[in-house]
């Protein structure tokens, strides 16, 4: 495997991650996971509690899962990438979230259902990022030789 392709894709997907949190979880949807937290209380940190460096890591960790899967599976295309990223991210999303779900407090089943979707479509979205990555850098280093 391509270390340099796998850090530079995963770095770069996990950015993307880390902004379209923001403006899906910080943003867009604020008020509807507020009002769809389960019945724990206290469970959300406001964004002045948010233990940065760890919300930073996990996303960085979700572009590197994103670029390890695409390189082993040879996804270089927006649209491959759009699409491995979403089936990738449904999977994940539902498997934790529906785990989550029928252990804890957490959420209610509308959240859950909410927070599959919404994070199916920022994996969609940085899948095709990061496929494009690794189509460019696979274009790059082809050009050069």
């Amino acid at each position: 495997m391509n270390t340099k392709k796998f850090l530079i894709a995963g770095i770069v997907g996990g950015i993307i991650y880390f902004l379209l949190g923001y403006v899906f979880y910080g943003n867009l949807f604020s008020d509807f996971f507020m009002k769809n937290a389960g019945t724990a209380t206290g469970v959300s940190r406001s964004m002045d509690q948010f233990v940065w460096w760890a919300l930073a890591l996990g996303n960085i960790f979700g572009g590197f899962l994103l670029s390890y899967v695409f390189i082993k599976s040879n996804v270089r295309t927006v649209g491959s990438g759009l699409l491995t990223g979403a089936a990738i991210g449904l999977l994940m999303a539902a498997s934790y979230d529906l785990i989550s779900y029928g252990t804890s407090n957490l959420t209610t089943t509308t959240g859950v259902v909410g927070d599959i979707g919404i994070f199916a479509l920022m994996s969609a979205i940085t899948g095709a990022v990061v496929a494009l990555i690794l189509g460019l850098i696979g274009k790059a280093s082809v050009t050069k030789a």
